[in-house]
């Protein structure tokens, strides 16, 4: 008798685990905060500017789950302008003064809406496409932005065109506050980023769909 429950025993186990390998996937959990980042570009040449902003709001829409869709879909931010920070101190108060400053609001609110999966490429980071809405100054936009996911960083960039947000005033007195610096070339375009670390727990054989 004892060997006939050790036996159904064992293969009640071996068929739980063949079952939870049959379903595929992970549990994924967002760790830390969320980065953003930008780079402008002024003179003729178009030379780049980068920084960040060190006052990010981040809100998820879920701290885990089981794919990317359910953890960042939803997820929104709000960045505080004033705290542009280029490694520059005298930079960065120039483009609060000159430039933020002449937005209708001192923040920038952004919000994740979809994401679309590139098809997987053996043994080489998870790609596709995440669609942020971006609101400044009183104007959304939606933003493709590419993105990569490799040893833990989901990384998105994009570009963005400041003139799109009916910024020009902002851009005409940031261009003639910097006029000598910037060979009087200030750019409309303006690159964007973000990351954040994702963890991929409980996983079982399969793998994971974006």
């Amino acid at each position: 008798m004892k060997n006939i429950l050790i036996t159904a025993l064992s293969v009640l186990l071996v068929a739980s685990i063949a079952n939870a390998s049959q379903k595929g996937g992970c549990e994924l959990a967002q760790k830390g905060a969320l980065e953003v980042s930008w780079t402008g570009y002024k003179t003729p040449k178009k030379v780049g500017v980068g920084g960040v902003f060190d006052s990010v709001k981040y809100t998820p829409i879920a701290e885990s789950g089981k794919d990317f869709r359910s953890i960042l879909v939803g997820s929104s931010v709000v960045i505080d302008t004033s705290s542009v920070n280029s490694r520059d101190e005298g930079r960065d108060e120039k483009l609060a003064k000159f430039f933020f400053t002449m937005m209708s609001d001192k923040n920038i609110n952004a919000k994740i809406v979809d994401i679309k999966a590139d098809k997987r490429v053996k043994d080489a980071p998870r790609t596709g496409v995440v669609d942020v809405e971006i609101e400044m100054n009183g104007v959304k936009k939606t933003v493709p932005m590419k993105y990569s996911f490799s040893d833990g960083v989901f990384e998105a960039k994009g570009s963005i065109d400041i003139l799109d947000f009916s910024a020009n005033k902002a851009l005409s007195s940031i261009n003639e506050a910097c006029y000598d610096l910037h060979e009087g070339k200030t750019w409309s375009e303006a690159g964007i980023s973000f990351k954040t670390n994702i963890e991929a727990v409980l996983c079982n054989t399969e793998p994971l769909e974006s």
